[in-house]
């Protein structure tokens, strides 16, 4: 594990004085609570993250820098709900905006589902959620305060980019541009890739993801109130383990499920984990971290094999690698055939934005044997994956 950023180092030593606050993570929770305020009837919603935040605070090797990541985490999640409850409130119409046949992008994590998000985000006639609009969900945002709106985002992509240099290689982010669910879901798995906690990992493993998946859609009608429709084109690897939830609460969606050899898969992601965490984690134990991903995309996996049985045929759309990864001039036009789209010069014209790698970005290296892992296990978890990804790259 590579030495920590000087920056990194700096801030755990500033925020080390706030750190024996973990031990008291109630009176904490309750401070921030108190500040975020409650919507009548969101009592569960609180709790559980009030359960959240108690087993954070027992992570192992949690840093100052990391007991902070976790709160701010909780708050946002709860200054959000009871935004997103209070705006409801004001203008009941809001819960009647239609989602209408909204396009997800799904797939195991490190499976080109940025790329065909972003692909699929050029045209104008689609809308898909900005990194800033998820971190601070609101009505249609005057000009003159969109500065201020932004202001979490951009510094969440700064900090990120100073803590942990590399992961800008691996998944860049930028305030303005389209982004995932997983920054407006309640209970997605982003906790579990900041620190290990056994707790929230066993609580997840039984939950009940449909009233996420409300919170969810009245977030997309909060950011359509007022303001013209278009289709939503949305994305989260997480989604493979919902697909029932998600689509009991958007039954017309369209599932654009994206595949790739999860071998390579889990070396790529175990790396973008191991860079996310050591922001918050020292020291990093990446036998755990290969151990936990394999356990949890591979049952997430055997989820969506599941709830993929139930789904209509003209609702899912498989994207091979290939589409996009080698060859997105031919791929981009049939993508957008295949979810009823139009192609446009306009879009083609933007495909290169969209398709390629940041500028200043390195090349993404990994390697499956440094978290404790090999082809055979990974195969092993995945086999009946692997037995349709096969049929998919047959057509």
């Amino acid at each position: 594990m590579a030495s920590a950023p000087l920056t990194l180092t700096l801030a755990n030593l500033l925020l080390r004085p706030g750190f024996g606050s973990r031990r008291t993570p109630d009176r904490v929770f309750d401070r921030i609570a108190a500040q975020a305020g409650q919507a009548e009837g969101d009592e569960q919603f609180v709790d559980d993250f009030r359960s959240l935040l108690r087993w954070w605070s027992r992570a192992e090797n949690l840093t100052p820098v990391g007991w902070q990541a976790a709160q701010v985490h909780v708050r946002r999640h709860l200054t959000n709900r009871a935004h997103v409850r209070r705006l409801i409130t004001e203008h009941p119409a809001i819960e009647r905006e239609p989602i209408e046949n909204p396009v997800f992008v799904v797939g195991l994590p490190r499976t080109a589902t940025t790329v065909t998000h972003s692909v699929l985000s050029l045209s104008d006639e689609h809308r898909s959620p900005l990194l800033w609009e998820l971190l601070t969900p609101d009505l249609d945002v005057p000009p003159g305060q969109l500065r201020k709106a932004m202001a979490p985002a951009r510094r969440l992509v700064a900090g990120t980019n100073l803590f942990a240099p590399r992961f800008r290689d691996i998944h860049p982010m930028t305030a303005e541009g389209p982004e995932e669910c997983t920054f407006a879901l309640p209970h997605a798995m982003m906790p579990l890739s900041q620190a290990r906690i056994p707790e929230y990992q066993a609580w997840h493993r039984e939950r009940d993801f449909i009233p996420d998946y409300r919170h969810l859609k009245q977030i997309y009608q909060v950011l359509q109130y007022g303001r013209p429709r278009r289709r939503w084109i949305l994305k989260s690897p997480m989604h493979i383990e919902n697909l029932d939830a998600l689509r009991t609460v958007f039954p017309d969606a369209t599932i654009v499920w994206t595949h790739r050899d999860p071998a390579t898969v889990m070396a790529s992601y175990c790396s973008l984990v191991e860079h996310g965490m050591a922001t918050s984690v020292r020291p990093v134990d990446l036998g755990a971290i290969g151990a936990t991903w394999l356990e949890l995309l591979s049952r997430s996996m055997t989820r969506g094999l599941a709830a993929r049985a139930t789904i209509p045929r003209e609702a899912l759309v498989d994207v091979p690698y290939s589409w996009l990864g080698s060859d997105p001039a031919t791929g981009a036009p049939k993508l957008y055939e295949s979810i009823g789209a139009r192609w446009t010069d306009a879009d083609a014209a933007r495909l290169s934005e969209a398709t390629a790698r940041p500028r200043g970005t390195r090349r993404h290296t990994y390697d499956l044997s440094r978290y404790g892992l090999t082809r055979a296990d990974v195969e092993s978890a995945f086999a009946d994956y692997n037995t349709l990804r096969a049929e998919i790259d047959r057509v």
